[in-house]
């Protein structure tokens, strides 16, 4: 079955890692921009990690034949530092014509701070003047309901943006409901000590159904699982759910979203060039 994983972070994989999806028959990933880590010190530091995601990843990945895009930010971990996130954030169009990538994010929160509001509130100003999708982080376990709350908050007092082209990720049981029901996309990360696993992820589909879900790895040098979306597709499978619900989830949601970038142009085997508007 082909799929694609929504949220991963190839700059801390092996090239290893690119044929094991290949084989899996993973057909493109998307990798948001993320820590690195550690805390970077200047604004050239982001220029160089934006050049990464955009000439080297999409490189790496085509040896497999797998596509890569990205989108782009400072991340929430990084935006107490309000200065440099407002210089990175100006840095940003230097890089929009890059044919990868799909938007801004991950953007988010993480300790749903006063600092971190005011940066993500400038990176979404920032997506709406270059009518750009939107991938959003939510805090870990212990801010996580707060903080969705809060993001969710935010977000209504733009409403010019359209909720359809935001895509609110690592949603779980107690923060689904809300995401959905305000029209956005939600995505179910699937950690195996932390966030959603593969049984949760399928239980979440049981009670909400597959409209406007993703399930992605997030892989990166943490405890993650760069296949956790085929241990999904095992998991439906193993259930009994049919073929075509699997792939609305796995393949036709990422691709319904992320075609709403004029950049996304994925060639699925057997069909047309797609690169759904």
């Amino acid at each position: 079955m082909f799929y694609i994983d929504p949220h991963i972070h190839m700059v801390s994989r092996v090239t290893d890692d690119y044929e094991t999806l290949a084989r899996m028959g993973c057909l493109a990933v998307s990798e948001p921009a993320f820590w690195a880590g550690f805390d970077r010190g200047s604004v050239e530091g982001f220029r160089d990690y934006f050049r990464h995601l955009t000439e080297v990843e999409p490189r790496r990945a085509a040896q497999f034949g797998v596509q890569h895009y990205t989108w782009l930010c400072i991340n929430a971990k990084e935006a107490e530092n309000v200065e440099l996130s407002r210089e990175v954030i100006a840095a940003i169009p230097e890089f929009l014509d890059r044919p990868n990538v799909l938007g801004i994010g991950e953007i988010g929160l993480n300790k749903n701070t006063r600092n971190e509001a005011t940066v993500f509130l400038e990176h979404v100003e920032l997506a709406l003047k270059y009518d750009l999708p939107i991938l959003i982080h939510t805090p870990h376990l212990e801010d996580k309901y707060m903080g969705t709350r809060m993001i969710l908050d935010m977000l209504a007092d733009f409403p010019q943006l359209d909720p359809g082209r935001v895509l609110v990720d690592h949603v779980e049981e107690h923060t689904v409901r809300d995401v959905l029901q305000r029209g956005y996309w939600a995505g179910m990360t699937l950690y195996p000590v932390t966030k959603c696993t593969p049984k949760r992820a399928v239980d979440i589909i049981e009670m909400y159904g597959t409209e406007r879900l993703l399930v992605n790895s997030a892989g990166d040098w943490g405890p993650s699982k760069p296949t956790a979306v085929p241990d999904f597709i095992m998991e439906m499978r193993s259930r009994g759910h049919a073929f075509e619900a699997i792939q609305q989830v796995v393949l036709e949601n990422p691709m319904q979203f992320f075609g709403q970038s004029p950049n996304f142009k994925l060639q699925v085997p057997g069909r047309q060039a797609a690169a759904l508007k």
